[in-house]
């Protein structure tokens, strides 16, 4: 298991986390997200063997946010 900080802009509420969460959760290989709205951060536990950093980033992406 592998933990990776990701810093994220655009995230302003609570609508936001839970969005990014829900959405990143649901991914094969993850097994927790945690969003910091204050830090502007995405925290991620992920097996690397099962998903790569790429596609959790682009599902937040697609969420509407800014991976930085």
């Amino acid at each position: 298991m592998e933990k990776t900080t990701l810093k994220v802009e655009g995230m302003s509420c609570d609508h936001c986390m839970i969005s990014i969460v829900t959405s990143v959760e649901a991914l094969p290989g993850v097994a927790k997200a945690f969003v910091n709205l204050a830090a502007k951060i995405v925290v991620v536990e992920y097996e690397p063997s099962q998903i790569a950093l790429d596609k959790i980033k682009e599902k937040i992406e697609e969420q509407g946010y800014d991976v930085l």
